[in-house]
């Protein structure tokens, strides 16, 4: 079926055109999230088999809404005279790729900025687009880029690091190219001049993962990996009750207190070794492993729904880990919308998660389902300006693809 081909107008970002090309996560997915929040949004798909997205069966709605799909190969000829087109009046251009590969075909950002001065450039890639040779020319995945950073290094068992699941790597990334798009745009629109961002996923989760780093990089001090506990205090983690899992994070005098004295170690309160103005139970602290223990001991003696309402009600941080059934079931998440449904172009049901965050004024939305490849070719040539003559030499050259004329 024909999906609708004009977009309405809602949305804090209704009046920012976005185009980008990339599959799979990182890039694609911060395009989505700016066309939830009203962006006119171009995905560029390559002539083959379209974004490697299309291989799953159900992620691929949530991830590709809203959005116009148009077939070509952006390195060719034909594909660079529709590529310099289409950014004439775009805000953002994301690309990603193995380092400066877009260079390389000749599609420089002074090219680039030759057809709109003011564009916003976002070179998405595993290393950046310069530095070490081999390096930047490798391929990267969300799983590499979190090896290469040291996040993987900091999570899991002692015995074994593990990645940040799902796909932590990809998704704040995601959130770092919306972020730094955003942020350029709202520059470019004070100077008139165009920005360009090498956006190196490494960096990203060096970023992220800083938090202990920097104890080493300045102190030399190198935590153990947690599990599922925290690297250096009591009580913060995912802990055992008889009915499943609770997630604490204990933290404060009273917290700590109550805590104590819950799991019948309240003698110790107000002692030398844990003053009463103790407000964290470190781990390399005198008593920290009988804390520990003694805590592992009560909670598999309780429901974790009792703990989870006597602790929240002692002002302690405490959630049980929901299992999937757990959030459709929740009462506040029902309340908030935090799911909706709609038809896909096959005329399926799909049910996925709204638009988040919530804008008061000017809330997101969704206007159309995922695109089959190449379903909007046509009319995106046609808005660009071409002629039909121009559209009859790209579709003919093999280079340009749409869905009508497969």
């Amino acid at each position: 079926m024909r999906l609708p081909i004009d977009k309405p107008s809602f949305g804090v970002l209704d009046d920012v055109k976005v185009v980008y090309s990339a599959v799979e996560i990182a890039a694609p997915t911060a395009a989505a999230l700016m066309g939830e929040w009203g962006a006119d949004v171009t995905w560029i798909e390559n002539t083959w088999t379209g974004d490697s997205m299309r291989d799953t069966t159900w992620v691929k709605e949530m991830e590709r809404r809203n959005m116009r799909s148009i077939s070509l190969n952006p390195f060719s000829e034909e594909g660079k005279e529709v590529l310099f087109k289409l950014v004439e009046d775009a805000d953002i251009f994301i690309e990603s790729s193995k380092g400066p590969t877009y260079a390389r075909k000749g599609i420089t950002d002074e090219v680039l900025w030759e057809h709109n001065p003011d564009l916003v450039i976002v070179h998405v890639s595993g290393f950046g687009q310069w530095g070490q040779s081999e390096r930047i020319n490798a391929a990267a995945y969300d799983l590499t880029v979190a090896a290469y950073s040291g996040i993987i290094y900091q999570n899991g068992s002692p015995e074994q690091p593990m990645n940040i699941q799902p796909y932590g790597g990809d998704y704040f990334n995601s959130l770092m190219i919306v972020s730094s798009s955003l942020a350029a745009l709202h520059k470019v629109k004070s100077t008139g001049k165009g920005e360009s961002i090498d956006l190196a996923m490494h960096e990203t989760m060096l970023r992220v993962g800083s938090y202990y780093l920097m104890d080493y990089l300045n102190a030399g001090i190198l935590y153990p990996r947690p599990g599922a506990r925290h690297m250096n205090l009591c009580g913060i983690g995912e802990y055992t009750c008889k009915d499943g899992y609770i997630g604490l994070c204990v933290y404060g005098v009273p917290q700590n207190k109550y805590l104590l004295e819950t799991i019948g170690l309240g003698d110790l309160w107000g002692t030398e070794e844990y003053p009463e103005d103790t407000s964290a139970l470190w781990l390399n602290g005198p008593k920290a492993q009988l804390i520990e223990q003694k805590l592992d001991e009560y909670l598999a003696t309780q429901s974790k729904y009792d703990v989870e309402r006597d602790f929240t009600e002692h002002k302690i941080a405490a959630q049980v880990v929901n299992d999937f059934d757990d959030i459709l079931s929740d009462e506040h998440i029902k309340a908030r919308e935090t799911f909706i449904e709609w038809e896909n172009a096959e005329g399926k049901q799909v049910c996925g998660p709204n638009t988040f965050p919530k804008f008061r004024n000017n809330p997101g939305g969704f206007w159309r389902p995922m695109p089959p490849l190449g379903h909007d070719t046509l009319d995106i040539l046609k808005r660009a300006g071409f002629s039909e003559e121009d559209i009859t030499r790209f579709l003919a050259s093999g280079k340009v693809k749409a869905e009508e004329a497969e």
